[in-house]
């Protein structure tokens, strides 16, 4: 007996389990709307993303991309918002006279000084103020005007 025959007759093996694979196997596509929803179950306190990914039938590599995607989305969307200029009041400090060699004008005590006022709230943004405070304080005022 050759090699050649040995390799041509098999030997008879039981097929226990047959899959049969339909369709085009294409991507599956997900609506923003469903992506939203997923991304927001992960955005619970305490939820785990690996366990919601394997509810949904996904790998949480692509969860935490949808995730991802969202937050620049938010981010973008901040960043667009128009700026609006409102009406600046610049008073000049009144002079004052000098009594005493060494006291300071009132130019000096409000150097630095912006005051803003929103729909009859005033804030006054002292020099040395952080960029972020005074954003967020502002936005909030826009936000509840």
């Amino acid at each position: 007996m050759s090699t050649l025959d040995h390799t041509l007759k098999p030997e008879l093996v039981e097929v226990r389990r047959l899959e049969v694979i339909t369709g085009t196997g294409r991507r599956r596509q997900f609506s923003e709307e469903t992506k939203a929803r997923i991304v927001e179950e992960t955005l619970v306190p305490g939820a785990v993303v690996s366990e919601i990914a394997r509810r949904h039938g996904l790998a949480p590599q692509q969860l935490f991309t949808w995730r991802r995607q969202a937050r620049r989305a938010a981010a973008a969307a901040i960043n667009e918002e128009p700026q609006q200029f409102v009406p600046a009041v610049v008073e000049l400090p009144r002079p004052v006279r000098r009594c005493g060699h060494h006291h300071r004008n009132r130019a000096d005590l409000g150097s630095g000084l912006i005051e803003v006022t929103i729909d009859g709230v005033t804030v006054r943004i002292g020099h040395g103020a952080e960029a972020k405070t005074v954003a967020a304080v502002l936005r909030t005022l826009k936000a509840g005007a």
